[in-house]
C-alpha cells in the first residue's frame, strides 16, 4: 500500500460515520503539503482541498503594512477571514465559495472554488495550522485530524530555491529570497509548532 493510500485509510477509519471530517496538512514551506493533500483528494470519496494560501493579503495591502518582504508569514494572511471559513465548513454549509492563491500572478483571486455541501473530507493545508502562537493556536479546534509534514531543514532549501528558479527568478534573486523571506518562515514553524495526529 503506498504512503498516500495509508494515510488515506487512517483518516477514513477516523472519520467513522461523521458527515464531514476536517483534517489539517501542515509543515514549513516546500514540505509538499499541496502535494499530498491533492493525492488524498483523489483516493478519498466526496472530498474538498482548501489552500490556506488563498488567504494571503495582496501585494498592495503587504506594502502599505510594510511587511513586503515578508509574504508567506503568519501575519501576511488574512487570519480572521480563514478562521470564519473553516467554521462554515464544519458547519457543513451548501456551497461554500473560497479564495484560491494562483502563484502565476501572485494573487488570490476570490470565488474561485467552491465546496459542495456534500464534501465530507475537507483537507486543509497550510504552514501555520499547527502553529503555536496567538492567534493560530486558535485554529485546534477546527480541526478533526492533523497531519505534519517533517522534512530536513536543507531538503527545504533546495525545494524552495528550485520553486522560485521555476517562477522565473535568477539564481540571485531566488537564493536572496529564499534566505530572506522562506527559511525564516520554515524556522518559525519548525520550531513553534503543536503536536500533530500524525508526523510524516
Amino acid at each position: 500500500m503506498s504512503q498516500i493510500a495509508t494515510i488515506a485509510a487512517t483518516i477514513f477509519k477516523r472519520a467513522g460515520k461523521a458527515q464531514r471530517f476536517v483534517v489539517a496538512i501542515a509543515g514549513p514551506p516546500g514540505s509538499g503539503k499541496s502535494t499530498l493533500a491533492e493525492g488524498l483528494a483523489e483516493v478519498l470519496p466526496d472530498s474538498a482541498v482548501i489552500a490556506m494560501d488563498g488567504f494571503h493579503f495582496d501585494d498592495a495591502v503587504l506594502a502599505r503594512r510594510g511587511l513586503g518582504a515578508r509574504k508567506g508569514a503568519p501575519e501576511t494572511f488574512d487570519f480572521g477571514g480563514f478562521a470564519v471559513l473553516l467554521k462554515r465548513l464544519r458547519a457543513g454549509e451548501p456551497d461554500i465559495a473560497i479564495p484560491v492563491f494562483d502563484r502565476t500572478i501572485e494573487l488570490s483571486r476570490a470565488g474561485a472554488g467552491i465546496v459542495a455541501a456534500e464534501a465530507r473530507f475537507i483537507l486543509v493545508e497550510g504552514n501555520y495550522l499547527l502553529l503555536d502562537e496567538p492567534p493560530w493556536s486558535g485554529l485546534a479546534e477546527s480541526f478533526d485530524f492533523t497531519v505534519f509534514l517533517d522534512v530536513p531543514r536543507a531538503e527545504l532549501e533546495e525545494r524552495l530555491l528550485a520553486r522560485w528558479s521555476e517562477h522565473g527568478r535568477s539564481e540571485e534573486e531566488a537564493r536572496a529570497w529564499v534566505a530572506s523571506n522562506d527559511m525564516p518562515n520554515v524556522d518559525r514553524v519548525l520550531a513553534r509548532r503543536r503536536a500533530p495526529d500524525l508526523a510524516i
